[in-house]
Order: structure tokens, then sequence, then C-alpha cells
């Protein structure tokens, strides 16, 4: 009997397929319609499984996020942030620089330069030697071979740690030696014996020192760096001050307020960051119908309670007044760090800015030079508080871990569930396939045993019996 219309395949190196041509009922699109209801529930736990991803994977930078935080805190708490050191400024620095060693006077100090020290210099003629000879500048030797130049002598000059002076070559071809050291060293210098030089007349010049008047009592020095004309100040000279005095300002003893200012900025754009970015997943609504892997990622920690209480919890540290300090050095606005109003999760724009964090650099100078002591204080403690609070959520074996541990359990749960129920399925369609494919079968054979009978019939007609 023929069973011509059927598709069957068993063999166990590929599915079996089933065509309907037997039953004219299109069995493949019946069962990817069964397989597909029963997919139902996998798709379900996958969509979860997207979710329970998307959040571990924020909560994780957030809580990477939080633990930098607490770290740039801490470091408010280092005693050596707030080491005492004098500030000294200049009005003129490209003319005269000053810098503090300690123990300066404090006060202004007018400087004025009249003239800057340089070194004494003798300028030679060179002949290049036909023979090996020696050199002697200022007692030390050096050996000129046959035929070495002008720039070879330099060279082996400049190289030499014992040298007195440094040699440069001229375009002529003259080579001019100078001092090593500045000042004024008197009439006897850079003395120099050797055939292959000759002194070019009327060009020795004679070393200076550097002039100058402090608050208009006259000063000098074998150097530009002056370190005794105001005790504890080293100034540096650069330049004549033909339009007047500079102005040195000397300030008292006191933390560095760029080394405070610098971290401070950091703390704040760390801190910023993370407000953003927690106030960000608070206000991001899920989408209304998910359909995509990104869709069902979209929102899964919107209007989170951890996180928002997290978020005004340290809103509330950066502006209340820290318990047992006094009322002027109390909170971080009495060093001009100032934040927005303490909010809840919200929607519009604006609300993602309030809370951020800016800082008056003016202000918190003020403050460490009027009371340092009680800004070190008040910074030690607030920081310790917010160190709390943050670890508290961000710190291993905190808050969020907890949930990221539960989280990455469920995807690990989920993932076994997919999979067996993925096998599950798949004995499921085989099953299907096999049924249609049998039943297929059987209406085939039967369809042609019909057929046959039917021929017999008509042959018997035809023939009379």
């Amino acid at each position: 009997m023929s069973t011509s219309g059927l598709g069957l395949n068993s063999s166990s190196a590929a599915p079996i397929t089933v065509t309907g041509l037997a039953s004219g009922l299109e069995t493949t699109k019946i069962i990817e319609a069964l397989m597909s209801s029963e997919r139902a529930p996998v798709k379900h736990l996958t969509n979860q499984q997207y979710k329970l991803g998307a959040e571990e994977s924020q909560l994780q930078s957030i809580q990477g996020k939080l633990q930098q935080l607490s770290l740039v805190a801490s470091e408010f708490s280092l005693p050596s942030l707030f080491d005492s050191s004098q500030s000294v400024t200049s009005s003129e620095p490209q003319r005269v620089s000053a810098t503090s060693s300690s123990g300066a006077g404090v006060g202004g100090y007018e400087v004025e330069v009249t003239q800057l020290a340089n070194s004494a210099q003798r300028t030679f003629s060179f002949a290049t030697p036909p023979s090996e000879q020696t050199l002697t500048i200022d007692g030390q030797e050096f050996t000129l071979k046959e035929g070495e130049s002008a720039q070879e002598l330099a060279s082996a000059i400049n190289a030499n740690s014992k040298a007195s002076v440094y040699a440069a070559v001229l375009t002529s071809g003259a080579i001019v030696f100078s001092d090593r050291a500045t000042g004024d060293g008197g009439s006897e210098f850079i003395k120099v014996s050797g055939v292959a030089l000759t002194e070019v007349a009327g060009t020795a010049k004679e070393g200076k020192n550097a002039k100058f008047l402090v608050d208009g009592v006259e000063g000098e020095s074998a150097s530009n760096t002056v370190t005794d004309a105001i005790p504890g100040v080293t100034l540096t000279l650069g330049g004549l001050t033909p339009t007047g005095p500079v102005t040195i300002d000397v300030e008292p003893p006191g933390p560095s307020s760029n080394v405070v200012e610098a971290q401070v900025q950091s703390f704040i754009k760390l801190y910023n960051s993370i407000v953003e970015e927690v106030q960000t997943q608070l206000q991001t609504k899920p989408a209304a119908k998910s359909a995509t892997k990104a869709e069902y990622e979209s929102g899964i920690l919107f209007g989170d309670a951890e996180l928002t209480s997290l978020l005004d919890g340290m809103r509330e540290t950066m502006y209340e007044p820290i318990e047992g300090l006094s009322s002027e050095m109390s909170s971080l606005f009495d060093i001009g760090i100032s934040t927005g109003s303490a909010v809840g999760s919200g929607t519009s724009s604006q609300a993602s800015l309030e809370g951020l964090l800016t800082l008056e650099p003016a202000k918190l100078s003020e403050a460490l030079k009027a009371n340092p002591a009680g800004v070190q204080k008040m910074l030690q403690q607030w920081s310790q508080k917010l160190q709390t609070q943050v670890n508290d959520a961000g710190a291993p074996g905190g808050g969020l871990e907890a949930r990221i541990n539960g989280d990455s359990a469920q995807v690990s749960q989920l993932t076994i569930q997919i999979n067996t129920m993925n096998e599950l399925l798949a004995h499921r369609e085989k099953a299907l396939q096999a049924t249609y494919a049998a039943l297929e079968s059987v209406i085939s054979r039967n369809t042609a045993q019909s057929t046959w009978l039917t021929q017999q019939e008509e042959s018997l007609s035809k023939s009379g019996i």
C-alpha cells in the first residue's frame, strides 16, 4: 500500500517531521502552537531572570561606588590632611617668587630688586691642537687630543663634575668659560693656561651679586636664591622691579587650604555621581508592557525603598549639624559645602539635581584660617558618621550585598529550572511529532486501503459479477 503524502523520519540523528498531507491537517503548526503554549512558563521564568540579573548588576555598581565613597570620606580623618604649613604668596611671582620653610614672620613685605646675580666669564679663541696637549682651568687639567675641536672640548668640560666652569662655543668658533657659581668673586677668576687658547681682549666679565631691598633695607646675595632676607622665607629673584616693589605676603601657620579643598572637591565629585546614579534608578519607570530583554531590565529599581532611604539619609548627613560641636562649626555648611533639599524619589529632571553638593572655596579657606582645629574636628566626626551610614548599605556584608547574593542565588536556581524545563519540552515536542506522525501513517494506510477497495468494487461492477 502506498504511503505517499506522509513525511516521516524517525532517525535519532534528525527530528521527526510531519507533513499532514494524509490528514489534510497543518500538523506542524498545530505542534508549534501546542509547544508555544507549553513554553509560556519558561518565557515567564526567563523574563524573571532578566529582572533579577539587571537588579544584581545595578546594585553591584551602586555598592562599588559606595565603597569608594566610604574610602574617600575616611581620608578626612587623616591627621596629615591638616598638617600645618605657612602659605607665602607674591604679587609678581615671575619677578620675585617666595616659599616658606617654617617659622616665618607673618605679614607683608616689600621687595625691590636692583641687580641680579650672575657668573664671571672669560672668552678665548680656540686653535685646533696639532698634537696632544694639556689645558688647565682653575687647576683642573683637561687633555686635548690631536685635531680636537672646540665643541669636543666644551662637551668634555661640561661633563666633568669637578670642573669649576661651564663652556659654550660661539658661532665664531670662540669658547666662553663661565663660573658654575654666581656672585662677585673678585678680579681673580677663571685662570686658564694652554697653548690652544688665547683670551679675547676686553671680554672678561666679573661676576655680580644680587642686590635688593626688603622694606627699604638693602641686601646682597651671591645667588638669586635668597634665604636670609626674610627669616623663614626663601626668595627666588627672577627679574628687576623697575615699576615698584613686589609684595610678599606670609600667612599664619595652618592647614593648607589648597590640600583640603582638593580633598573636598574629590569627595563632592564622587558623592554627586552616586546621588545622580541612584536618583536615575529610582525615577526610571518600568515599561508598561515589556517585550524585549532591555525593557524587562529597565526600571527594575524604580521607587526602591532601601535606596530611597539610603539617599535621604546621605542627604541629611550632608546638612544636619553634628551633636556636641559648637554652633559656629558644626556642619558642612559652615565650611562652604551646601546641598539641595532632601526629597524622596521623583520623576522630574529637576528632582534629580536636588541634593548635589557644591563648594564655596573662599568660605572653606576663611574657615581654615579662623578655626582650623574646629574644621578638622567637624570633618572627622562628620566623615565617621557618613562612613557608618554608607557601610551599612555598601560594605561587604551590608544590605546591598545581601540583596545581590539573593539575586545571584535566584538567577542560578532559575537557570537550573529553565534548563530542566527545556529538556522536558524537547522530549514533549518529539513525542507530539511522533504521535502526529503515527496518526498520519494510520490515516495514510486507511486511505490507501479504502482506495483499493473502491477500485475492486468498480472492477467487479464492470465485469457484471
